[in-house]
């Protein structure tokens, strides 16, 4: 393998680590975190939940088996950099048409490879997620430090208004054994991934997006049978206007939320939302279904939680995480509405928690 021109990773409070480029040469800043996913790779860095985000992932070896055109979550490459021990450059895979590498040079986006991503995990875990940034071009600690403290921390950020589509649009992807369409659904695109789209699709629904800044009575007046409140980046509390308008469609329309969509219905409810350490991001978290007692194994990506203490009394908890108590599910009582934090769709992930897409047709139907 050859290694290229040198690169630094440095974070906020003074550690860095030296590698060497990976992908696009340059600089770039946000907020370091990792993965632990041993697969799924070309998933995460097309995930737009990672917006402005420096994504390390744990496992040593990427690259394995490539890239292709099939598995992107997005139109484009999302996160803000990215951080590996080793790279392999010469995939072996039948779809795979070009390395992560090349990937990346081509999205222009910056990485760094070779550093001890073991420590680098370690460290986060015991200090919290913070900013970082990676450059190819300046090694001055000082000087990277200054670049640092002008770039904004994730609290208080909305980027799902950075993410989300700026014109609505139907979805049209279809597999043949796709039932008809019964179900008219909205979905509200804070950061939407595509596969959540192909899985509402496969259970009925005739799929329209919209901006994350669709007004309620704009999304009422499309006479929707259910609205779907989609994943994505930042902190919730901060898209205010998302709030107000799932406020307004609360107990006239069934809705389901995912992520950030959870979170936001969480908060239209009267519930709060606060930062975790480091966030869940990885393929292998367990979770508590609460009614059933079965224990499922879950995606995650996130790095923001609902208060449980905070709930309404018309809110119950369905599911929670089993390595530190968070909140991962909640159901009204009173009205047609449900969430999840964790990601069903598992693209990459587990399948465990698909039944909830029917749970949405289901609860779409009986509204109806």
């Amino acid at each position: 393998m050859q290694l290229t021109q040198p690169a630094i990773l440095f974070l906020e409070d003074g550690l860095f680590f030296n590698g060497f480029s990976f992908g696009a040469t340059g600089e770039t800043t946000g907020e370091v975190c990792f993965n632990t996913g041993m697969t799924g790779y070309q998933e995460v860095l097309t995930d737009p939940s990672y917006c402005r985000q420096i994504v390390t992932m744990t496992s040593p070896h990427i690259g394995n088996y490539g890239i292709n055109p099939q598995d992107v979550e997005s139109d484009r490459i999302q996160v803000a950099g990215f951080a590996i021990k080793v790279e392999t450059d010469r995939p072996s895979h039948w779809r795979s048409t070009q390395s992560v590498g090349d990937y990346l040079r081509e999205h222009k986006i910056v990485g760094i490879k070779q550093i001890d991503t073991r420590a680098l995990t370690r460290h986060i875990r015991d200090a919290g997620a913070m900013r970082g940034i990676i450059s190819t071009t300046d090694f001055d600690t000082a000087s990277l430090a200054e670049k640092l403290a002008a770039f904004p921390e994730m609290t208080g950020r909305d980027l799902a208004a950075e993410v989300s589509c700026r014109k609505s649009y139907g979805w049209t992807e279809q597999a043949e054994d796709d039932p008809a369409p019964r179900h008219k659904v909205i979905a509200v695109d804070f950061g939407i991934k595509r596969n959540i789209l192909r899985l509402l699709t496969t259970h009925g629904c005739d799929v329209t997006v919209v901006p994350a800044d669709t007004g309620a009575d704009e999304i009422l007046a499309s006479g929707p049978d259910g609205v779907f409140l989609s994943n994505g980046p930042g902190d919730p509390a901060a898209v205010t206007y998302a709030i107000d308008t799932v406020g307004q469609l609360l107990g006239k329309v069934p809705l389901f939320g995912i992520c950030l969509g959870h979170q936001i219905l969480a908060l239209a409810l009267g519930a709060k939302t606060y930062k975790l350490k480091f966030g869940h991001r990885g393929l292998n978290h367990p979770v508590k279904n609460l009614a059933t007692g079965i224990i499922e194994i879950t995606s995650q990506n996130h790095g923001f939680t609902v208060d449980t203490d905070t709930l309404p009394g018309s809110v119950e908890p369905t599911h929670i995480n089993l390595n530190d108590d968070t909140l991962e599910g909640l159901r009204c009582s009173r009205i047609p509405a449900f969430s999840v934090q964790y990601h069903p769709e598992a693209s990459p992930g587990t399948h465990d928690a698909r039944y909830l897409f029917k749970d949405f047709s289901d609860l779409m139907e009986n509204n109806s």
